[in-house]
């Protein structure tokens, strides 16, 4: 009984880990995307963009704290409670596989929780002044894509070790 509670732990906060990313990632990169789409617009408009802009990065920021983080706490103490308990080894190549694809999309994260503290925070500021977003911004912009472009495939690829445990 202690293995599936584990393990329908472990599922439950994988499921909320890759929901969570996945579901902020889209709303701040359309937020952004639509702001990218009416540079050079009328005021109004601009001011409606930065408006999107400044919830989906407050709210993005927010969902990490509240979601992402004990998720990723919870996914790595029920995966290793998992591993003793199920007698697997840490040396068995899909874990060892799997463990370095999770500590790869985690040092992909960490900057990216940074990047987007900093968005917020210019977000804020642009629409508190009424100013445009800096250059900047922008720059963070391409770099949280990056890193998520990279750590995304990571996460699946542990899906997929996870089921398909291959060389076992």
């Amino acid at each position: 009984m202690d293995i599936l509670i584990v393990k329908w732990v472990h599922i439950i906060s994988s499921t909320i880990l890759f929901g969570t990313g996945i579901g902020s990632a889209f709303y701040m990169f359309m937020a952004n995307r639509r702001e990218a789409a009416y540079k050079g617009g009328d005021q109004l408009q601009k001011r409606a963009n930065l408006a999107a802009i400044c919830f989906a990065t407050r709210h993005v920021v927010i969902a990490d704290w509240i979601f992402t983080t004990p998720a990723i706490i919870t996914q790595f103490i029920t995966g290793v409670t998992l591993i003793y308990l199920l007698d697997y080894d840490f040396s068995t190549p899909w874990i060892m596989a799997a463990l370095l694809l999770y500590f790869f999309s985690g040092m992909c994260w960490l900057p990216v929780v940074w990047i987007q503290i900093k968005m917020r925070n210019m977000a804020a500021l642009a629409f508190k002044t009424g100013a445009d977003l800096p250059d900047t911004y922008w720059r963070y912009d391409r770099w949280w894509i990056s890193l998520g472009a990279l750590a995304f495939p990571a996460v699946v690829l542990i899906f997929w070790l996870m089921v398909a445990k291959p060389y076992y």
